[in-house]
């Protein structure tokens, strides 16, 4: 990314301060999450120092006492259709009385429906992502709604996705697009030009600028989203930036523009090829899709976008599966992230397996502590955490947390190939997440996130083999020899715990 790092970054009253430095080393070394001014900026103004994370308070599931309710195509089922649906789950379910257990857990927390009748498909890595997305563009009829924390000209197969979004648009498709002013600081002026003087309606989430801001909100305060609505009818959403880090895959090549406007492909070398970074994305089809794209539209009003086409409405569209999912939308203006609640509650529920995979491992208090109260009481807790970061401070702070977690019975993997940026948790093979949310507080305190849970047998099967399949690149972390490494590291680890919140 082509942003200053070193001391000359800095406003002149802060190159001397050893905390604005060593923040300024921090964010140089991961300018892809918060570039390196906005950091500086936030410490030295104390904008995120007062955050707290919430305490959230969860009872047991209250099992067959709650009634679950669940919607279809045509609003919410008869409690007999329900019942239906409910043994169809428990039917496939490895243990019946674990299913009903979740659906109760989710019933007492949820913000919004469980909708059943959705097609779930798992995606994996931009080698996987990038061609769904670009078909779902291509297939669009109406409309595409995109909303990403890096919105970048990335391509696929040979294609830019700025002549594919022209293309489209030339053809009667509305496009409407949502960025994050900091994700994408780096963004080029050009692309977002070119799409703008076709028609494509963009919209920059909360501004850096004062001036051009819609409303009142902290710095900190980002759309780490990432997500593509076709129609009302498909959704993609997960950890999947449209970032041209995803394109780092052997079998890429770089698509850059030729100053006449051309595309040309430049193959490049191979031993230039940047490390593969390792992702998860879910495409979704069915009945839950509209809720996404409310969501998506409260965004946009937020933000003061341009008006939709008039009576434009999310459509409401057939079932086309089996799977039950609900919407999880996260913002920082609640008293609780939505996720945080989902999350904790479905971990303290847990009966027989807990499978964390996480890109980004800060930890609350409460999230560490559940995490290994689960482990002691028999859950076979893993936690599958990146070897090596696109952030070293973040990593260090990981690494603080081992002692206690292994010390716990808490299963701890580090993968070694590529760099790990998935989100995704898997609980007693029937209850999934997957979306944008780090296991981190920033993703807690600060971000507005989407995520998609999953009720069923069959996506948490895939979630399990996909976790099993990273485990075979992974080394397992030993508590004996954890303990031995040096003070320097343990220094180190200490220092970046008293920033995590901003990480």
């Amino acid at each position: 990314m082509p942003f200053p790092c070193g001391t000359e970054s800095l406003p002149p009253a802060a190159r001397t301060n050893p905390t604005a430095i060593a923040w300024l080393d921090m964010r140089c070394q991961r300018c892809s999450e918060m570039p390196t001014r906005v950091a500086i900026v936030a410490v030295l103004l104390g904008d995120a120092g007062c955050a707290t994370v919430p305490q959230v308070h969860t009872a047991a599931a209250p099992g067959n006492a709650v009634p679950v309710e669940i919607s279809g195509v045509h609003g919410p089922l008869s409690p007999r259709d329900a019942q239906a649906v409910l043994a169809r789950l428990a039917a496939a379910a490895p243990n019946a009385g674990i299913l009903e257990r979740h659906l109760a857990v989710e019933e007492a927390v949820a913000e919004s429906p469980l909708f059943t009748g959705n097609r779930v498909r798992i995606l994996q890595d931009g080698q996987q992502t990038f061609p769904a997305l670009f078909e779902a563009i291509r297939n669009a009829r109406h409309y595409v709604d995109l909303e990403y924390y890096i919105f970048e000209d990335v391509s696929s197969d040979g294609t830019l996705l700025s002549d594919l979004l022209i293309a489209r648009r030339q053809a009667g498709l509305e496009i409407n697009v949502i960025y994050d002013a900091v994700g994408s600081i780096a963004t080029s002026s050009d692309f977002l030009s070119r799409l703008q003087a076709a028609g494509v309606r963009l919209v920059q989430f909360n501004p850096l600028n004062p001036l051009k801001s819609k409303a009142h909100y902290s710095i900190d305060d980002r759309d780490h989203r990432k997500m593509l609505i076709a129609d009302g009818e498909l959704v993609i959403l997960g950890g999947v930036n449209l970032s041209s880090t995803y394109e780092s895959a052997p079998q890429a090549r770089a698509s850059k523009r030729d100053i006449d406007g051309t595309a040309a492909e430049r193959p490049r070398s191979p031993e230039k090829f940047p490390e593969l970074w390792r992702d998860i994305d879910v495409e979704i089809s069915g009945p839950v899709v509209p809720e996404f794209e409310k969501l998506y539209r409260q965004h946009w009003s937020e933000q003061q976008g341009p008006s939709l086409v008039e009576g434009k409405e999310p459509a409401q569209v057939e079932s086309r599966g089996q799977e039950v999912v609900r919407i999880v939308g996260s913002t920082p203006s609640r008293s609780a992230s939505s996720y945080y609640v989902t999350v904790l509650s479905a971990i303290r529920n847990a009966e027989r397996t807990l499978w964390v995979t996480a890109a980004y491992f800060v930890p609350t208090h409460q999230e560490k502590q559940d995490l290994m109260r689960a482990a002691r009481r028999g859950i076979d807790v893993r936690l599958l955490v990146p070897s090596h970061s696109d952030s070293p401070p973040a990593l260090a702070v990981q690494h603080s947390h081992y002692t206690d977690l292994l010390e716990a019975g808490v299963k701890i993997y580090e993968r070694d190939e590529g760099v790990l940026h998935s989100k995704s948790m898997v609980i007693d093979t029937v209850w999934s997440i997957i979306g944008s949310s780090n296991f981190d507080q920033r993703s807690v305190l600060f971000n507005d996130e989407v995520d998609a849970v999953i009720i069923g047998k069959v996506t948490g099967e895939q979630l399990e083999n996909i976790f099993q399949k990273d485990l075979q690149h992974a080394h397992s972390i030993d508590l004996a020899s954890w303990k031995r490494r040096t003070v320097g590291a343990k220094l180190r680890e200490q220092f970046w715990r008293r920033w995590q919140k901003l990480l």
